[in-house]
């Protein structure tokens, strides 16, 4: 359910700005994509895991509102993202 530390790493590195910048929006969606991905293919097996049903609601309701900061900030940057995450809005 969780991504392996080497992953997080690869996918700061393909959407970061700069070699310290961890925290960038595109870097927490991307990172919050991978982990609701995740999730998603653990729920398909586990059907009755309401607890982290919960979970995946949450993650994808901060994942919204990150991306609409994104796009209140920088409509470019927020199309750009979306389209390389596979995104649809």
């Amino acid at each position: 359910m969780s991504i392996t530390p080497e992953k997080k790493q690869e996918l700061i590195k393909s959407y970061s700005k700069n070699e310290n910048d961890t925290g960038s929006p595109e870097v927490q969606v991307a990172i919050l994509s991978e982990r609701i991905k995740n999730l998603t293919e653990h729920l398909k097996t586990h059907i009755h895991d309401n607890h982290s049903r919960r979970g995946l609601l949450m993650m994808v309701g901060q994942r919204r509102r990150m991306l609409d900061y994104l796009s209140n900030k920088s409509r470019e940057r927020y199309e750009s993202l979306i389209k390389s995450l596979g995104l649809r809005k």
